[in-house]
């Protein structure tokens, strides 16, 4: 059994928990912080290679998911894959507030009929990591929509509605 922490990613459209992530982003951050996206992912693969298993036919795209990981662990910019798709992260610890967000936000995309994945990320360091300063708050396809307080439904239809037209149309995020 291993000591490391697991953390779910997205690798395409599947959430996968890898083993040991967050230990090699700490490990490699100083050194390789402003290096080029293709030796990050050289490295990452190698590293967190050894504890999981990554297909052999999918390892470009778990280089790019760990490549997104390690940028946004950092602070740095990243560009998000188009998979056509919506996807939703609600920040909070699990709190009532919290979890009425997350409640509202899927009874809405279940009246639009919007095809979306929503994660509810409760983990206090992995909110830090989105850089976000208060709960609960709304992340749709990684830009940050509300911090601290829960929109009106009808904001939230709206940003909704937003972003699947972009993402039908092969664009990426949500309008403000």
């Amino acid at each position: 059994m291993t000591d490391k922490d697991t953390t779910m990613i997205k690798v395409g459209k599947h959430s996968i928990g890898i083993i040991g992530l967050k230990q090699a982003m700490e490990e490699i951050a100083a050194t390789h912080g402003s290096e080029a996206d293709e030796t990050v992912q050289g490295i990452l693969l190698d590293r967190l290679g050894k504890d999981n298993y990554i297909p052999r036919t999918a390892r470009e795209e778990y280089g790019r998911a760990f490549v997104k990981e390690f940028r946004r662990f950092l602070g740095q910019p990243f560009e998000e894959e188009q998979g056509g798709g919506i996807d939703i992260k609600v920040l909070g610890p699990g709190c009532a507030q919290c979890d009425r967000f997350e409640q509202t936000i899927m009874e809405v995309l279940t009246e639009t009929r919007i095809a979306a994945s929503v994660d509810h990320v409760r983990d206090i360091k992995e909110i830090a990591r989105f850089g976000v300063m208060g709960t609960p708050a709304l992340l749709i396809n990684g830009k940050v929509m509300a911090v601290g307080n829960i929109p009106s439904r009808d904001k939230i239809r709206r940003w909704l509605t937003e972003a699947a037209a972009k993402a039908a149309a092969g664009g990426e995020g949500a309008a403000s």
